[in-house]
């Protein structure tokens, strides 16, 4: 069995910002070895065990290029025991509000995972950071019972492999602390990219290297798989907004995460 906790970075509505929804998997047989190995890092650096460990902030009085050292001991131990990241991303501008881009993404990323599951004929289950959204019940329901709706090939895909949808938050577990560090590199390094911070650019191009080994790519496959890394929608009509999506493409490939996915005003499906 394989388990999926979910989070989001960028929320607030900004124009030029990537919302970023996904999620990291790991298989649960080896879910209590990389808790233990967290625990073993976490006390390594003398952080008080109940600190809840997450991109930013760090913890009251531990120097900043310690804090960084953690964050990446985090992101090396989930490569190590394999773990899968999968995320999608939706420009602001394209998306009709943040609520729904959430509600979207969250179908996308259990689509993906489900997909995901059929490589190793195994099954799972979808742990949600958990928001303030009275639709998120219902929305969560309708994933088990009905699955998702409004695909291009199909009015209903039920997700066959997800044998339950939860809540969890960070605190509750050391796998929340690694989707939460492992998106918000990925939000620092986008975003440094999409608003032209030279300075920073250096540091994000650091935390893409470090994610490139958790994004899951096909058996002897050098790109990531579309199931790993969407950029949505598919197609962008528009001139600007398609050139915000193509300069994150090409950041990241230059950094070893070379996408499947290309960016087009094309439908090809």
């Amino acid at each position: 069995m394989h388990l999926l906790y979910c989070d989001e970075t960028n929320l607030e509505e900004k124009p030029g910002v990537f919302f970023v929804y996904g999620g990291v998997s790991t298989e649960a047989a080896a879910a209590l070895d990389l808790s233990r190995e967290i625990d073993a890092l976490i006390a390594k650096h003398k952080v008080a065990p109940d600190f809840c460990l997450k991109f930013n902030p760090g913890p009251p009085g531990l120097p900043h290029s310690e804090f960084n050292e953690l964050k990446q001991g985090v992101l090396e131990l989930a490569a190590k025991y394999e773990c899968q990241l999968f995320a999608s991303l939706i420009l602001h501008d394209i998306a009709t509000s943040p609520s729904d881009a959430r509600l979207k993404e969250i179908n996308r990323i259990c689509y993906h995972f489900d997909c995901y599951l059929a490589r190793p004929n195994s099954h799972g289950l979808v742990l949600i950071d958990r928001f303030d959204d009275k639709k998120i019940d219902h929305h969560l329901r309708e994933k088990f019972s009905v699955g998702i709706t409004g695909l291009p090939y199909t009015p209903v895909k039920k997700l066959e492999r997800i044998i339950g949808y939860h809540y969890a938050a960070i605190g509750q577990s050391h796998l929340c602390s690694v989707v939460d560090i492992a998106l918000g590199s990925l939000r620092f390094a986008v975003n440094a990219c999409t608003a032209g911070k030279t300075a920073a650019m250096p540091t994000a191009e650091k935390l893409m290297r470090l994610l490139s080994p958790l994004f899951f790519r096909e058996a002897g496959h050098t790109k990531v798989a579309e199931i790993g890394l969407f950029f949505s929608p598919k197609v962008i009509k528009a001139a600007k907004y398609r050139s915000k999506y193509e300069e994150v493409h090409t950041f990241m490939s230059g950094c070893g995460v070379v996408p499947e996915q290309g960016i087009t005003d094309v439908r090809t499906y």
